[in-house]
């Protein structure tokens, strides 16, 4: 077997398992949560997971999008945050994959079972039963916000992403580079290990 193909069954198995693990928790963890609070919390929740998937698409597009050059630069003044950002670019494919498949798609699954714990929650509070006309009403309303509020939303970070490339993935590296210095945990691979590409 190439060993290209080897890689790229091993990082499809990684992620699917990653995808597994996650979507699990946030499908336990915003149950949870929205079981406990009133409806117009649950609907600024759902929002809040459809805006997520959002962010994460605009930065998994803007990674594929985006040059090294401007950080190399960058990394040569040792700006933080310069050489998060090029693992970024030069592993644009696993990041895009991880941000747009992994967190987009589980945003896109949350929100739509979070969604149909708020619709119950509303029809409990007006008194109607389970199935009836009205919940069946709520809830294609609610679906079609939703999923209005996520394509459009996409559109428009798509939009960002291409033309603001650079902007966000080196916002996105400071805030990844932040966190590592204050976790002390590796969230990017080394540089060195990568497949370095030239743009």
């Amino acid at each position: 077997m190439d060993n290209k193909l080897k890689k790229s069954l091993k990082f499809s198995l990684s992620i699917a398992v990653i995808t597994f693990v996650l979507a699990a928790i946030f499908s336990v963890i915003s149950s949870s949560v929205l079981s406990g609070v009133m409806w117009i919390i649950g609907l600024v929740i759902v929002f809040i997971i459809v805006f997520t998937g959002v962010i994460f698409d605009m930065l998994g597009i803007a990674a594929t999008a985006a040059h090294e050059k401007p950080f190399h630069a960058m990394a040569s003044e040792k700006v933080s945050g310069a050489k998060e950002a090029i693992i970024i670019v030069r592993n644009a494919d696993r990041f895009a994959s991880f941000c747009n498949d992994v967190i987009g798609d589980i945003s896109g699954i949350v929100s739509g079972t979070a969604s149909a714990i708020v619709v119950l929650q509303v029809v409990n509070v007006l008194g109607y039963s389970d199935g009836s006309t009205v919940q069946i009403t709520i809830s294609v309303i609610l679906t079609s916000i939703v999923a209005a509020l996520t394509v459009g939303g996409k559109a428009l970070g798509k939009f960002f992403a291409i033309n603001s490339s650079t902007k966000i993935i080196f916002f996105a590296a400071r805030v990844i580079a932040w966190l590592e210095s204050t976790t002390k945990i590796r969230i990017l691979s080394n540089a060195s290990s990568t497949n370095k590409k030239t743009r």
